[in-house]
C-alpha cells in the first residue's frame, strides 16, 4: 500500500509536469486524489522526501524537491564503506566505475571540446601544478577538471552521475585510507589527458585515463582491504 502510494505521487508529478519547487496539493487533496488516509499519504510523503523526490516544509506545504543526486551517493558511499569492514575492495570497485564510464566517453570529446573549455582546461592544470609546488591539495581541482572536461557533451544527467561518482569515491577514501601520492605525476597525467583531447586522438585519450586511474589503484591497493582500520566517526 505504501509504494504504491508513493509510485501515485511520483504519477501525479510527472502527468502534472511538475518542476522542482513547485507545489504539490495538499495532504487532504492528496488524500481525496489518493483515497487513503492521512497517514498513509504522510509515511509515503516522507519515503519520497528521503529520495530527494519532494520537499515537505513544516508550516507551508509540500513541494516538488530537487531531485538530486543525493541518495545515491549516500548509498554508494555507505555501501563502499559497510563492504571494506567486511574484507571486501569495495573502494577499489567503486574506482572501476568510474573508470569504465570516463574511458568510455573521452573519444567522444577528442578534438570536440570548445575552445573555451580548452582554456580552462589549462587553467585548470596550471593551478593544480601550483598547487603542487605549494603542498597544498588538489582534490577540488583535479573534481574541477572533470566536471570542466565531460561537460563539453552537454548531458546534464551524465554530469550529475560523474559528480554522485566522486562525491562518493572520494568522501569513502578520505574516510578509509590516505595512502601517499606524487602531486607531480597527478599533474602530468592530467596535463597529458587534456592534450590528446585538444589534438584529437581518441586512442592516446583513452590510454591517458586509464594511466591515470591505474595509478589511484596502485595507491589504493596499497592498503588491503583486511588490514585494521579504526571506523571513521
Amino acid at each position: 500500500m505504501a509504494r504504491d502510494l508513493q509510485e501515485r505521487i511520483k504519477k501525479l508529478i510527472i502527468d502534472r509536469r511538475l518542476p522542482s519547487g513547485a507545489t504539490l496539493p495538499t495532504e487532504p487533496e492528496l488524500m481525496e486524489l489518493l483515497g487513503a488516509s492521512r497517514n498513509s499519504v504522510r509515511e509515503a510523503l516522507k519515503a519520497l522526501q528521503a529520495m530527494g523526490i519532494v520537499e515537505i516544509r513544516h508550516g507551508f506545504g509540500t513541494y516538488v524537491g530537487p531531485m538530486s543526486m543525493a541518495p545515491m551517493i549516500e548509498g554508494l558511499a555507505f555501501r563502499t564503506v559497510a563492504g571494506h569492514y567486511r574484507g571486501e575492495d569495495s573502494l577499489v570497485q567503486l574506482l572501476e566505475l568510474r573508470e569504465a564510464v570516463e574511458t568510455g566517453l573521452i573519444s567522444r570529446l577528442a578534438g570536440r571540446v570548445p575552445e573555451a573549455d580548452l582554456v580552462e582546461l589549462d587553467a585548470l592544470v596550471d593551478r593544480m601544478e601550483s598547487q603542487a609546488a605549494e603542498g597544498t591539495g588538489l582534490a577540488e581541482t583535479d573534481r574541477a577538471f572533470h566536471a570542466t572536461l565531460y561537460r563539453g557533451l552537454g548531458n546534464l544527467l551524465l554530469g550529475e552521475v560523474l559528480e554522485a561518482f566522486w562525491d562518493a569515491f572520494h568522501r569513502v577514501r578520505t574516510d578509509l585510507v590516505e595512502p601517499p601520492q606524487d602531486p607531480k605525476v597527478t599533474c602530468r597525467q592530467h596535463r597529458e589527458i587534456l592534450d590528446a583531447v585538444r589534438t584529437g586522438d581518441a586512442r592516446r585519450a583513452e590510454d591517458a585515463v586509464r594511466e591515470h586511474f591505474g595509478h589511484i589503484r596502485t595507491r589504493l591497493t596499497a592498503t588491503a582491504p583486511h588490514e585494521t582500520i579504526s571506523p571513521p566517526n
